[in-house]
């Protein structure tokens, strides 16, 4: 009998330890995809707000024009601006029936008389938004509210890091988890095959010959575990991934190149086989003895 055929004959007699090893390496590969495809999601999004370095400050209702244009000069003393842009109330009412086109109920009641005027300044060193910020928060009786970037940017790097440092952890503790299955289950087969094996030594059958049969069986936990996982992750974050995308346009959170999901697979089933190859190896050094 050849070796696949003998590693087919080991998983189909044991279809409920064969299940439980695919099921585990599917979950913990699942969480794998899911987490990666997140972290990469965010990825992207902060890389956006980093390459675009822009403030907002909100004017006060009342002021008169001398008042905006010496706050707009006051502004253009600040070296390594890309752009000072004056919203005014008129504007800022175009952009927000724009905004909102889809949706009457939210434009029906507004006028531009409730909505700010402001200035939007871009900038090609993020240094220096944060001295306007500090300086301009400390002129209240002209701006009513500052809204910058830097918050933003600061809060993506911490549910980033947060969220890659959970992945991480997680992957670990199921990627033990998976080890563990496998190597119990390759265990209790060795152990349920001793008569086989031992016989098989005996009509002159090399030790790692009788080990080959296990080994196989193990890789094909993992790459069937593994590739099952990232069918189902990626199926389903692809279901969703245009409501996604329009969610945080302009930015492409979830990417729809064949690339992206191939490079997922090959992570994930070079891990897989290593996982379960180990485990199988270590069982089979374990308890094929003679």
């Amino acid at each position: 009998m050849s070796i696949t055929k003998t590693t087919w004959h080991h998983i189909r007699r044991s279809p409920f330890q064969s299940f439980a090893a695919i099921s585990t390496l599917s979950f913990s590969f699942f969480v794998f995809a899911f987490f990666y495809i997140l972290s990469t999601g965010l990825s992207s999004t902060l890389k956006f707000f980093e390459s675009k370095p822009e403030i907002t400050i909100f004017l006060k209702d009342g002021l008169d024009k001398n008042t905006v244009e010496s706050v707009q000069e006051e502004l253009k003393t600040y070296p390594n601006l890309r752009e000072i842009k004056f919203v005014s109330k008129e504007k800022a009412l175009e952009i927000y029936k724009e905004q909102n086109k889809n949706n009457p109920m939210l434009t029906e009641m507004v006028t531009a008389s409730i909505l700010p005027a402001s200035f939007e300044i871009s900038a090609m060193d993020p240094n220096v938004l944060s001295e306007i910020a500090k300086n301009f928060n400390e002129k209240k009786d002209v701006v009513d509210e500052i809204i910058y970037q830097k918050d933003v940017v600061e809060s993506l790097i911490m549910w980033t890091t947060n969220i890659r440092h959970s992945g991480i952890i997680l992957m670990l503790v199921l990627a033990i988890l998976a080890f563990f299955v496998i190597f119990i289950i390759i265990g209790m087969k060795i152990t349920n095959r001793k008569d086989e094996i031992r016989i098989s030594r005996l009509l002159g059958a090399s030790k790692f010959y009788t080990k080959k049969a296990f080994l196989l069986e193990g890789i094909i936990y993992g790459i069937i575990g593994s590739s099952l996982g990232c069918l189902i992750a990626s199926l389903l974050v692809y279901r969703f991934s245009n409501d996604i995308n329009n969610f945080f346009k302009p930015v492409i959170f979830i990417e729809s190149s064949l690339n992206f999901y191939l490079k997922i697979f090959g992570i994930a089933n070079l891990s897989g086989i290593t996982i379960a190859y180990l485990a199988s190896l270590i069982g089979v050094r374990r308890y094929i003895k003679y």
